[in-house]
């Protein structure tokens, strides 16, 4: 189980996101009233509260929604993640799509620290259910013998 720390958006591709704390997810889009949504693959970002919280140990002093991730969550390691991996939030239901990225511009964080931890603990998913989801709501992986979808 996890607990979603940051909802994050923004109102165009290549800033930071911010956190507004709770938003609506859309199937075959992405985020409402976020840049990247869109009927693609990558629809929606997410990263480790933990991953974070070791990056500011080393000195990065990121705030939640810095490396362009929607969706901050503890309790869960998704790199280590398969593919395909279905999350449930309240009503919202998302699929694991893709895990790290390739970053073709080095950002402020990485022009900062020498690295950033998007491209490689960053995963993205696609919304196969809406619904709205805010900070402090469990997170769950959905248990694949149970009809979850």
């Amino acid at each position: 189980m996890g607990i979603v720390k940051a909802v994050c958006i923004s109102s165009r591709r290549g800033i930071q996101k911010q956190d507004v704390k709770q938003a609506v997810f859309k199937v075959g889009f992405g985020i409402e009233d976020d840049a990247h949504g869109g009927n693609w693959h990558r629809q929606v970002s997410l990263l480790s509260y933990e991953k974070v919280c070791e990056f500011n140990e080393k000195g990065a002093d990121v705030k939640a929604g810095a490396f362009g991730e929607n969706l901050v969550v503890a309790g869960f390691d998704f790199r280590n993640l398969p593919v395909g991996t279905v999350f449930k939030c309240n009503d919202v239901v998302l699929q694991m799509t893709q895990i790290g990225k390739e970053c073709h511009t080095h950002c402020q964080i990485y022009q900062k620290m020498g690295e950033c931890i998007m491209p490689t603990q960053g995963v993205f998913a696609v919304v196969l259910h809406g619904g709205a989801i805010s900070a402090g709501d469990e997170m769950t992986i959905a248990d694949e013998d149970k009809d979850d979808r």
